[in-house]
């Protein structure tokens, strides 16, 4: 018998305990929002991956570029991408494997496609996320151009971006699920 009352007791017990666990879990309701949509996510899902998955259509060009960039990045990074008051983006070819490294664009950025992503997302500083998608190609376009990437005068677009292969794309030891994305260039 006392088995039994033990056994009312510890399951009466673990039902207080669920349904307090119950309540608990329920999230407030305060009246706004609304659970996310599928296109509401897809608004959201703007990545590009180093295979270029994700890479939207679009295209910009050096020229464009330099406009985009003087407009929205030189406060922060400076004339023609160097001495501003945030990272250099042009310059250190060669510097990686010397005493003072200079981490750039050129010089240490090992994908074309995720610099794309980087920019579309993060840049400008002062209100991520806002330039179009033409013009995430055309400064992507200039920055390249400054770094020898890119020839003057050039147009960078999807299937353009995908052929670029940066100059330190084989300084990056790749993990083994990613093998795949960097053999297949």
């Amino acid at each position: 018998m006392a088995r039994f009352t033990t056994l009312c007791r510890n399951t009466a017990a673990l039902a207080a305990l669920f349904a307090c666990t119950l309540a608990v879990a329920a999230p407030p309701n305060y009246g706004v929002g609304h659970p996310a949509t599928p296109e509401d996510i897809k608004l959201w899902n703007i990545d590009v991956r180093p295979d270029g998955a994700g890479l939207p259509e679009g295209k910009g060009t050096v020229d464009r570029g330099k406009t985009v960039y003087n407009t929205n990045c030189l406060g922060c990074h400076g004339l023609n991408g160097q001495g501003g008051i945030k990272d250099r983006l042009v310059g250190g070819q060669g510097s990686l494997a010397t005493d003072k490294p200079v981490k750039t664009i050129g010089s240490f950025w090992p994908y074309a496609t995720t610099l794309f992503d980087y920019i579309h997302r993060a840049m400008p500083y002062t209100s991520p996320g806002s330039l179009s998608i033409d013009d995430t190609y055309a400064v992507e376009a200039y920055l390249l151009n400054l770094n020898g990437i890119l020839p003057d005068g050039a147009t960078l677009y999807k299937a353009s971006l995908l052929r670029i292969k940066m100059p330190n794309r084989d300084g990056f030891v790749p993990e083994p699920e990613f093998v795949h994305v960097t053999n297949s260039r």
